[in-house]
């Protein structure tokens, strides 16, 4: 029998604020580039302000935000648990994902009170992106989000790893897989950062557990998680907790392992001016092919190609047309 959904995603519900600095901003303001770092409301409103926020560009985020709306516009159904407040943030958020095509636990009028969280992305001129958050509202993330019957009637659940900062989160996560497996949902996670490898390794090892069906991570995080020195070592070794695995090498391309063998997706050679959601982007394009009638190999070339065109335009979505091209581009 089908499923209503094809994605059902858990994460935190940021408002992203895209903008644009120098190398010498984040010295000034002793920002560790490349990583994404927690900071209070005060901090992040002291870099908005520096940055002159009415130069960014807003849309609602948050790691598998970005990949349940790609994998939407790609043509998958997808469903988006979340949390936001009652604040006029929160009201945006709740706009911008409809807007997208994705269902969600969220409803006008129903959400508490509170300060929806924000994620201030920063690019720089070599195409990196550096991310401060404040969680707000999506701090208290919890199991109370999650919606068992639309779990239930979804082909995947999709787990954002930024979840594991705080106990709650980590609760959330492991609740959903657990539900994910007692009715049959396959299970795709994604270590969303370096960072959540590297400082939250052993309750990100605990939210594994034995396997996971799915799961996405670029080449540091395969390293950082299995603490190997070369992605060949690593590969192998995330064999032992992860069913089927796509691993993203950036202007390299990507990695796939099917559960049976090694497939090298090849990349699309753009000139790269923001990094920023190139990861979400490539996880909701791969699982929209994967839920739509195409091989691994296939779908890691809709990923690749999707990715490229992230990479070389400013924030971390596509226009529906431009999903539209992709799939035009490599099928008709």
């Amino acid at each position: 029998m089908s499923k209503k959904y094809d994605v059902y995603g858990i994460g935190n519900a940021l408002v992203d604020i895209v903008t644009e600095v120098g190398d010498d901003f984040f010295e000034k303001y002793k920002i560790e580039k490349g990583f994404m770092t927690l900071v209070d409301e005060q901090r992040q409103f002291e870099l908005i302000e520096a940055i002159h926020l009415p130069s960014s560009n807003l849309a609602c985020g948050g790691s598998a935000a970005n990949t349940v709306i790609a994998a939407s516009q790609f043509g998958s159904n997808c469903f988006y648990s979340c949390k936001v407040a009652n604040d006029d943030m929160g009201k945006f958020y709740l706009k911008d994902l409809r807007e997208n095509g994705v269902d969600t636990n969220l409803t006008d009028g129903t959400a508490p009170e509170g300060i929806t969280g924000k994620c201030l992305v920063m690019t720089t001129p070599d195409a990196n992106r550096t991310m401060n958050t404040f969680l707000g509202i999506t701090a208290t993330y919890s199991t109370d989000q999650i919606d068992e019957d639309k779990l239930k009637d979804s082909s995947y659940l999709y787990i954002e790893g930024y979840l594991v900062t705080s106990e709650n989160g980590q609760e959330a996560m492991k609740h959903a897989k657990k539900l994910a497996e007692k009715h049959g949902v396959k299970t795709a996670l994604t270590f969303s950062d370096p960072s959540m490898v590297k400082y939250f390794k052993e309750p990100m090892e605990q939210v594994v557990g034995a396997s996971v069906d799915l799961l996405f991570c670029n080449e540091e995080e395969a390293m950082l998680f299995t603490g190997k020195s070369s992605l060949l070592e690593a590969r192998e070794e995330l064999k032992k907790v992860a069913k089927k695995f796509a691993i993203t090498q950036g202007a390299n391309g990507a990695m796939i392992f099917d559960g049976d063998t090694f497939i090298d997706i090849e990349p699309y050679k753009v000139k790269a001016v923001d990094t920023n959601g190139a990861g979400d982007m490539f996880s909701g394009a791969f699982l929209y092919g994967i839920t739509h009638g195409h091989s691994y190999a296939e779908a890691g070339k809709i990923a690749s190609l999707a990715s490229s065109k992230i990479v070389s335009k400013f924030g971390p979505r596509l226009e529906w047309h431009e999903s539209k091209e992709v799939l035009n581009h490599l099928f008709d």
